[in-house]
């Protein structure tokens, strides 16, 4: 009888402590379910990157000039702004400025109350790269506009600025409405009888407080040299 009861006794046992096992794995499953849902939630998301669109309010950026001055796009809004992708050795973009006088029509632009920016996205060691290199380029052009440095390619992708030059028009109230190829020449100079002048006609536009009438243009030149 003995025997019979410290049997039973070990066995109630054995029983209540499979319970309390069962029990404590059912409130560690809940809470491990509970801090695993909570890490879930609170786990911030990356907002994708804003594309400037035709027609829409383009995204602020702030980039520093060769100078080490900085400049903020939104610190221009009530001006006309032209964004001009920017690579001082590359051969279309030496075309533009010695043959198509971009420096020239930049100054135009300035007297008139607009603001000119270009903007340099290639990446450390790569063709046209580097604040001396930069620097030169502004007397080798006539360049009287800040050159900004884009280094990380951010605001390229921004923008989508594919070539060099590609340029952008933002109006006053800091919408974009024009974005593509400087001209119709296609970088093969400027000895030909008539070409269709898409930046400077798309200024005039927006002068006139008009719709620009070629808004989009594919541009041409260089490839912009984007970090790899």
């Amino acid at each position: 009888m003995d025997s019979f009861r410290t049997h039973s006794n070990v066995n109630r046992t054995t029983k209540n402590k499979a319970k309390w096992v069962f029990v404590m794995s059912g409130v560690l499953s809940l809470a491990l379910g509970g801090l695993l849902a909570t890490a879930q939630t609170s786990t911030p998301t990356t907002s994708p990157a804003i594309i400037a669109e035709l027609g829409k309010p383009v995204p602020d950026f702030e980039l520093k000039d060769v100078d080490g001055q900085v400049h903020k796009l939104s610190q221009y809004r009530g001006k006309t702004i032209v964004l001009e992708w920017f690579n001082p050795d590359c051969p279309f973009v030496k075309v533009a400025h010695n043959e198509g006088k971009l420096a020239q029509k930049a100054k135009a632009h300035a007297a008139s109350g607009g603001v000119w920016l270009a903007i340099n996205s290639g990446a450390p060691g790569r063709q046209g790269h580097g604040q001396e290199r930069n620097q030169k380029a502004r007397a080798e052009f006539s360049i009287k506009y800040p050159i900004l440095m884009d280094e990380s390619g951010h605001v390229g992708r921004l923008f989508d600025a594919k070539k060099t030059p590609h340029m952008f028009v933002i109006d006053a109230q800091g919408v974009l409405v024009y974005a593509g190829a400087l001209d119709s020449t296609r970088g093969a100079g400027y000895k030909v009888d008539r070409f269709d002048d898409y930046l400077s006609d798309a200024l005039k536009s927006v002068a006139d407080k008009k719709p620009v009438a070629v808004p989009s243009t594919k541009a041409w030149g260089c490839s912009v040299k984007y970090q790899r």
